[in-house]
């Protein structure tokens, strides 16, 4: 065992000789089938390099700039912060956490679209100056708190109000006036900020839009007299290579027109999902089952009836790690724990269901697996950005067990890239795991 601190918060396990993540879930899946069959993540630090990787190659003049709602786990925060990243945080609790892993202030951006006033003065407290700000009444407020704040202001986008059905931003019509009023009040507007949602069907369209009334606001600004050097132009990067290079294609013609990089004007980015979503795999066991067709006999005969149908109840469901569900968001089919591909290869139709008894627990609605039997795990992949710190508070239950993974390739890479994790992550000791 290496250890990085003598009394760590988290334990990394470095993955030698040839072990392979799927290896550490086999490992963990055994010990929970001796204990409890509680539902477990693993996480690949590995895979928040290589995203970083993928990002600098495709989107170099671009800072990103991490939403930590997105994922909170201090692992997250240590390794990003230790890459560079910026940080967008919507409360106290998300600055303290970052500036308590070392992020400088000038790096976070304090956004949301109404904060408390504790939180303002917090940010004013720890010199976090850019905050975001969206009507006239949040603009009061920070002015009477924070007169020193940098702000940004918040534009909304056409897809992002098609997608919500709420205008959340303001519109370029009302952008003159908020500036104007934030010149009587004496605060200083220095950028913009908007977004467009990983949905939106037409990038190209979209970022014209935006960043045309972008650009119109900062024209208005320094009219006005402000000295405008920020824009950053939101999320929506689902974690996808090629996505990415969509949103690429469409955003760097703009760029080059309305902000070239002789205007000085800074470029941010806030790409959470796409740093964090595949990093993290969720096990969780099967605790439940109902056959939901009559045709006993064929299925007994191991005949693929079409009429046959299962439903299956897991041990967590969308009051724990699967709460997106609730907001309408959907997850692709599990994998099956390998144990069970060897034994039954006929696949029938599924329903997967959290075990709250409640309709809403649906997780699934429909998918092709084969029969499963109580205890069986089902693995699902790409879930970092399902906020996992916090994902049980809805269901009372303890919250997940994480286990943190890096390979030596990885972990060398990391390093190589400056990334001095050896220092920076104080709360962490380190386990060799090997075949």
């Amino acid at each position: 065992m290496k250890g990085l601190a003598d009394k760590p918060s988290y334990i990394i396990e470095l993955l030698e000789g040839g072990v392979t993540l799927e290896d550490v879930i086999d490992g963990h899946i055994y010990e929970q089938a001796l204990v409890e069959k509680s539902a477990f993540v693993v996480g690949d630090l590995g895979a928040l390099m290589r995203q970083h990787a993928h990002w600098q190659s495709i989107m170099p003049e671009l800072q990103p700039y991490y939403p930590v709602k997105c994922n909170s786990s201090p692992a997250v925060i240590q390794v990003l912060a230790s890459l560079g990243l910026g940080f967008i945080c919507t409360n106290k609790a998300e600055m303290n956490l970052v500036l308590e892993h070392g992020v400088p202030p000038e790096n976070i951006i304090l956004s949301g679209v109404c904060k408390q006033l504790a939180h303002i003065k917090y940010a004013a407290k720890n010199n976090i100056q850019h905050l975001v700000f969206e009507n006239e009444a949040e603009l009061s407020k920070i002015s009477r708190q924070y007169p020193t704040a940098k702000l940004l202001l918040q534009l909304t986008t056409e897809a992002h109000m098609a997608e919500t059905s709420i205008a959340f931003g303001s519109s370029l019509k009302s952008c003159r006036h908020l500036l104007e009023e934030a010149m009587e009040l004496g605060v200083q507007v220095v950028g913009v900020t908007f977004h467009i949602p990983s949905s939106c069907q037409d990038l190209q369209e979209a970022y014209t839009h935006a960043l045309s009334d972008a650009r119109c606001v900062f024209d208005m600004g320094v009219d006005l007299g402000f000295n405008m050097n920020i824009l950053d132009i939101g999320g929506g990067f689902t974690g996808s290579e090629s996505q990415l290079k969509q949103v690429e294609s469409a955003v760097r013609p703009l760029l080059d027109a309305y902000f070239p990089p002789l205007s000085g004007v800074q470029v941010l980015a806030q790409p959470g999902s796409f740093y964090v979503a595949s990093a993290f795999s969720l096990a969780v066991n099967v605790i439940g089952k109902k056959l939901l067709s009559s045709h006993w006999d064929s299925l007994a005969q191991g005949e693929n009836s079409q009429d046959t149908e299962f439903l299956y109840y897991m041990n967590e469901g969308v009051y724990g790690p699967f709460s997106p569900k609730l907001m309408g968001n959907s997850f692709a089919a599990p994998s099956v724990h390998k144990h069970v591909l060897c034994t039954e290869q006929t696949v029938y139709p599924s329903s997967l269901w959290g075990p709250s008894l409640d309709q809403l627990d649906q997780v699934v609605e429909r998918c092709l697996l084969p029969e499963l039997s109580v205890g069986d795990w089902l693995l699902f992949s790409s879930m970092g950005a399902c906020g996992l710190e916090e994902s049980t508070c809805l269901s009372g239950s303890p919250q997940l067990p994480i286990y943190y993974t890096v390979s030596t390739s990885d972990w060398y890479e990391m390093q190589e890239a400056g990334v001095a994790l050896d220092s920076a992550m104080k709360n962490f000791s380190m386990v060799q795991y090997s075949a």
